[in-house]
């Protein structure tokens, strides 16, 4: 398309030429080509026999860059992934059995990084991975994805040399090499053994960008110093190493029989940000277990209940 007045070039859907200030003509109704979408949404597409099958991108949540260069971009909006691109020789790592794909060129390396044997048997005694694995790009860009397993939101943090966050178990998804995973036990053992989800968490020491997958949606909240916010201990994300976090148990007899909220609430004490989530994936196990087919006496298993399933 020309400018009427100059002659100039103009880009599809301007509004007015650029060189002389003219009004663009309006754009003309084109005749749709077969197997084209004659919608100008993206999330719609069509599928003729014998045309190429174009699916709709998802959307892009997030873009950054690391501190070693690596480039990152953030897709999805319920079950997320992250892409990460990374140049000749730079690494990032992650859990083992945490990759979701990656390009031919990322060399994929097992080690026991986080601290040595004393690491390896802190998160055994945890419950976590006893290895990560290392994925260094080779010969070229490459890229590797992790996808989180469970709806919610992959939050990008990005940490300063020496900078903490403290987060929850199994919060980890991958980092940067400069980035330190380590265990984070809760001083009073007695109080978190009973706690549930609070006793252990996932400490992260920049500098370097980490990503960690928590459940449903984030709520974002500063508190002063001593103040107090009393949380289900499965609601607890991430904090501020500043922030005090202890577990106690619900006082009351009443409340214990009759309130429904467990018997452990997680306080935590200002000063320092918290981050809480919605739908903690053991809450949502709870709420999904009784439509489960049951095991019987004679250990055969029952048929899910469809009155349940469908509120009869």
């Amino acid at each position: 398309m020309q400018c009427a007045s100059c002659g100039a070039d103009l880009a599809p859907n301007m509004r007015f030429c650029t060189k002389c200030g003219a009004a663009a003509p309006p754009p003309s109704a084109a005749t749709p080509t077969a197997g084209a979408s004659e919608s100008t949404d993206p999330a719609v597409y069509t599928n003729q026999p014998g045309q190429r099958l174009d699916l709709p991108s998802p959307t892009v949540t997030m873009r950054g860059q690391g501190t070693t260069g690596m480039e990152y971009q953030v897709i999805g909006t319920t079950l997320q992934a992250v892409v990460l691109e990374l140049d000749p020789g730079e690494t990032v790592y992650s859990e083992s059995g945490g990759m979701a794909w990656m390009s031919g060129n990322m060399l994929m390396q097992t080690s026991g990084r986080g601290g040595g044997l004393g690491g390896i048997f802190k998160r055994a005694i945890s419950g976590e991975s006893l290895f990560l694995v290392e994925y260094t790009s080779q010969g070229g860009k490459g890229i590797v994805a992790f996808a989180s397993d469970f709806p919610g939101k992959i939050v990008p943090i990005n940490l300063g040399p020496g900078q903490e966050i403290i987060a929850q178990r199994q919060a980890f998804l991958c980092a940067e090499k400069t980035v330190g995973l380590d265990i984070q036990f809760r001083r009073r053992l007695g109080s978190g053994f009973f706690g549930g989800e609070g006793f252990v968490m996932q400490r992260l020491t920049g500098p370097g960008v980490a990503f960690v997958a928590l459940d449903g949606e984030i709520m974002e909240y500063t508190l002063a110093a001593d103040q107090v916010l009393k949380v289900d201990t499965g609601h607890v994300a991430m904090y501020e190493p500043t922030v005090a976090f202890d577990v106690e148990m619900m006082k009351g007899f009443r409340n214990i029989l009759f309130g429904g909220e467990g018997l452990f609430l997680a306080t935590l004490r200002g000063p320092g940000r918290i981050w809480l989530q919605t739908m903690p994936m053991m809450n949502l196990a709870k709420a999904i277990a009784e439509y489960l087919p049951k095991t019987t006496s004679s250990g055969s298993s029952g048929g899910i209940n469809l009155g349940n399933l469908l509120g009869d």
